[in-house]
């Protein structure tokens, strides 16, 4: 498949798989929000991007102009759109769907999880502690939500390797290759049939059978498309994003020693620290579909395009957020939007910042020095979410 033409023109045409913005986007969503607080481009089928904070909340709360029946921004706009329930639902059919995954993730349902995920932590820096140097993308970071997860959902462990494979196919080569999302999700619709038709005959205790057990506005069982889009949802939507912002906030430490040695000495900061990795290192995009003609921040907005979502772009917004390129660990007054903004607020926030953390306050504890390795790569992903996929860390002192 050949590569996109690079871009020459980010104000008007804008590419969010360009080589530029996987590495270093923030210069980039600084030039656009000073010259245009809302870009355009042709490819994608017409995209629109906003890149201030106050752009993005608009096109959040405005349900009635852009539809969330879309929420990947790619080169193929299949009619209908997969359903991944309550992310592509729109009111009125959104509340109830949201409102039936809220039970798992509220605050006491994740405290319940903690010691597991601490567990895993704690395993997996077994793993590697006694090296000198370890990818932590590859042996940590990664690894968390997926453990965390196949545990919710009563799966086998080693089924993580499948779900790090279908969010790759997805989320990253699917964007320019329609064949690749499809391929995943029929693999995906195959291995959770399996599952629903296992716990028919033998029903079980976990976030599958609470899907299944569940009812609709009418009453009845959810279908089988139903439960079968909203786990997709949290595959693909809540594994992906977590898993990158704990990887951006390990970067982040590894090359500044002053916080790191603060976070050790005042653990009880951990909590604000943690919100301004979020703010700083955003990970999650989402798409809108344009379904009437509107115009905001002054630009106007036509149908037959979708919307690029940048949270990141508004987490860093210096009309909202003082010295916005800084990373501020102690940062007093912090409204970001990793979560996203409205109805479509993201239902595993409480979950995501458990895991984030209790992965730095355990990685910490055990491993306080640290730094990047100058032999070693590091590469982010591309499209919709961006983290570390190689993260060479230096252990130690030495």
């Amino acid at each position: 498949m050949s590569s996109p033409a690079p871009v020459t023109d980010w104000v008007r045409d804008f590419d969010h798989t360009d080589p530029r913005w996987t590495e270093n986007p923030y210069p980039i969503w600084d030039e656009l929000r000073a010259e245009c607080p809302v870009a355009h481009t042709d490819r994608f089928l017409g995209v629109y991007l906003p890149t201030t904070y106050e752009a993005v909340k608009e096109i959040c709360y405005d349900t009635e102009h852009f539809s969330s029946r879309r929420v990947v921004v790619r080169n193929v706009r299949p009619e209908p759109p997969p359903p991944a329930p309550p992310i592509t639902s729109d009111p009125p059919a959104h509340k109830h769907a949201k409102q039936i995954l809220l039970s798992p993730f509220l605050p006491d349902a994740v405290r319940q999880l903690e010691p597991r995920v601490r567990a895993i932590c704690n395993d997996l820096i077994d793993g590697f502690i006694n090296d000198k140097s370890c990818d932590a993308a590859a042996r940590y970071t990664k690894r968390i939500p997926i453990r965390a997860i196949t545990h919710m959902l009563g799966v086998p462990e080693k089924d993580g390797d499948l779900f790090i494979r279908w969010i790759h196919e997805m989320l990253e080569l699917g964007v320019h290759d329609d064949n690749m999302v499809m391929k995943a999700i029929h693999e995906m619709v195959a291995y959770f049939a399996e599952q629903i038709e296992s716990r028919k005959k033998h029903p079980t205790d976990d976030l599958i059978s609470t899907l299944m057990n569940a009812r609709g506005e009418d009453g009845q069982p959810l279908t089988d498309l139903h439960v079968q889009g909203a786990l997709r949802l949290l595959l693909v939507a809540g594994l992906d994003t977590t898993w990158s912002a704990i990887g951006s906030s390990l970067w982040h430490l590894a090359q500044t020693p002053a916080d790191r040695a603060r976070l050790v000495a005042e653990p009880e900061l951990l909590p604000t620290a943690i919100e301004e990795f979020l703010r700083a290192f955003s990970p999650a995009t989402s798409g809108r579909e344009v379904m009437k003609e509107t115009t905001v921040s002054g630009c106007p907005m036509k149908p037959g395009n979708t919307v690029l979502l940048s949270f990141p772009a508004a987490n860093r917004d210096p009309a909202v957020f003082p010295d916005a390129d800084k990373v501020i660990i102690d940062r007093k007054e912090n409204r970001h939007v990793a979560f996203g903004v409205g109805i479509h607020r993201c239902v595993g926030a409480h979950l995501a910042r458990m895991e984030m953390l209790v992965a730095i306050e355990e990685w910490l504890k055990r491993i306080p020095d640290f730094r990047l390795d100058p032999s070693g790569e590091i590469t982010w992903s591309e499209g919709s979410v961006r983290g570390p996929r190689q993260l060479p860390l230096l252990l130690g002192t030495g």
